[in-house]
């Protein structure tokens, strides 16, 4: 059975009759048809969320792996989560068939290559792990193979795709279909699948860490200065989240070390950095919780 991302859109069929403003109009309106599906596979993702959680909170990791365009927005997902999150980059870690030469060059060819995708993900899964597999059919053979590895390891396994009949669902712990339909160009899954899985991977990653408490309120706390940018918007963050003049908020922030959560607690409390950073540590770092703990100095 074919996916429904192979078949033709009526609504498109007269595409190369348009002129530029209608042709732009018809692909945003497929487009626009996407977050609704997105929003359909929210139960199933909260499970992939759920699943996520529990094995970070265990020591493990969560994997990436896809082929084309799946894999490129994998590894874009996976880098931009520690500067963002302040988590080690071996915590979420993208596997894109073709290695670094496929995100900029596309290799079609080994896609069909389940060898690849076994040995690859069974040098890099352990138990405990869980593996996050993009495929817009669902039918990927480098995929398959790193299902496989994924079984021989332990690990949990999870498949975003565009194909409600994907053969790759059987066995998997959570199926998250987002079902995006005919392309409108057809077969180019680049397009409504890959904006799909674009909001299904930043959606399930930013969920993931802010129940892990590597955010307070809507505040990116566990942010790195690695730049003057990032210096600036952490002293913005603590302002923001305390009230606090910004004299006040780079001595707090110089004496807890530059430790932007450190310093957050000792602003709303009054605590001392040591005392601080204990209640952060015995909190697992989530801020409210390490707030609670702790009275508040006068």
């Amino acid at each position: 059975m074919r996916s429904p991302t192979e078949l033709r859109d009526p609504a498109t069929a007269d595409l190369d009759l348009l002129d530029t403003p209608e042709l732009l109009a018809r692909i945003h309106a497929a487009d626009a048809t996407v977050p609704g599906a997105v929003a359909a596979a929210l139960p199933d993702l909260a499970r992939a969320v759920d699943l996520a959680v529990a094995a970070l909170r265990r020591g493990g990791r969560v994997h990436y792996a896809g082929a084309g365009s799946s894999g490129r927005l994998a590894v874009l997902d996976a880098a931009e989560i520690p500067p963002t999150f302040g988590v080690p980059p071996d915590r979420f870690v993208a596997h894109i068939a073709g290695g670094d030469a496929a995100l900029r060059t596309a290799l079609e060819s080994v896609e069909d290559d389940a060898g690849r995708g076994r040995a690859e993900l069974a040098a890099a899964l352990a138990a405990g792990d869980v593996l996050v597999g993009l495929a817009a059919s669902g039918r990927t053979p480098y995929l398959a193979g790193a299902f496989a590895a994924a079984a021989d390891a332990g690990a949990a396994t999870v498949l975003v795709t565009s194909n409600p009949a994907a053969p790759l669902a059987a066995g998997r712990d959570v199926c998250v279909v987002v079902d995006t339909g005919p392309e409108v160009i057809t077969g180019s899954t680049r397009m409504k699948a890959g904006t799909a899985q674009k909001l299904v991977l930043h959606t399930f990653s930013t969920a993931v860490l802010v129940r892990l408490g590597h955010t307070y309120s809507n505040l990116m706390v566990d942010l790195r200065a690695t730049n003057a940018k990032l210096r600036g918007r952490m002293l913005a963050i603590l302002a923001e989240a305390t009230g606090a003049a910004p004299d006040a908020c780079a001595a707090a922030l110089a004496a807890a070390g530059g430790e932007l959560k450190t310093a957050l607690v000792t602003l709303l409390t009054g605590a001392g950095p040591g005392e601080a950073r204990a209640a952060l540590q015995a909190a697992d770092g989530h801020v409210r919780t390490a707030l609670a703990a702790l009275p508040r100095h006068t």
